[in-house]
C-alpha cells in the first residue's frame, strides 16, 4: 500500500512540474507585516565553546505594529548567538512571544545570519537577516501565520534602546 501511495504521489508532482513548463516562474513578492520593537537585557555569555562563541541576549518586552496586527512582546524571550569569530560570522536563534491587543498569545521562533567582511574592492560590508516563524492558534484571526513564510531586517533607530525589526511576508 506504501509503495502505491508513493507512486501516486511521484505521478501527481511529475504531471504538475510538466503543466508549469510553460509558465513564467513566479517570482516571489513581498509585503510588509509588522515592525517588531523589542527591548533587551544584559547580555552574557558562555565563552568559547566546541561550536563557537555561545552568547545569550534577553528579551524583556517590547512592541509590534503592522497592517493587520498589534501588540506587545512578552518578557522571558532570548536571542541565542553562536558566532564564528575567524569567519566574522553569528547565527541567531530567538525564541519568544508576543500578545497581541485583542489577548492572543504568538510564538516566535527567529533564525538568521549576521555576516560582516570586505567586498572585493576591500569596502567594509555587513549582512543582518532572518527568517521569522510564527505559530498562532489555528482558530484565531491570525492563523494566517502559520501558513507563510516571513524574513526580517534590522532598522537603525536612533533613541531605542533594543532592536528593530522590520518583517515581511512572501507572497
Amino acid at each position: 500500500m506504501k509503495r502505491i501511495t508513493l507512486f501516486a504521489f511521484v505521478l501527481m508532482l511529475a504531471i504538475a512540474c510538466r503543466a508549469q513548463q510553460n509558465q513564467p516562474i513566479d517570482t516571489p513578492q513581498l509585503e510588509f507585516a509588522l515592525q517588531l520593537r523589542v527591548t533587551l537585557g544584559e547580555t552574557y555569555s558562555f565563552g568559547e565553546t566546541q561550536h563557537g562563541r555561545r552568547t545569550v541576549i534577553p528579551i524583556t518586552g517590547g512592541t509590534f505594529e503592522g497592517p493587520l496586527l498589534k501588540g506587545t512582546i512578552l518578557n522571558g524571550g532570548a536571542d541565542y548567538q553562536l558566532a564564528n569569530t575567524a569567519l566574522n560570522r553569528t547565527e541567531l536563534e530567538a525564541i519568544y512571544s508576543i500578545k497581541t491587543d485583542d489577548g492572543v498569545y504568538i510564538h516566535v521562533r527567529n533564525r538568521g545570519i549576521i555576516c560582516s567582511g570586505k567586498d572585493e574592492n576591500g569596502n567594509p560590508t555587513f549582512y543582518f537577516r532572518a527568517a521569522p516563524q510564527f505559530e498562532a492558534p489555528a482558530d484565531s484571526p491570525y492563523a494566517w501565520m502559520n501558513n507563510a513564510l516571513f524574513v526580517c531586517a534590522p532598522e537603525c533607530s536612533q533613541g531605542f534602546q533594543g532592536i528593530v525589526l522590520n518583517v515581511w511576508k512572501v507572497k
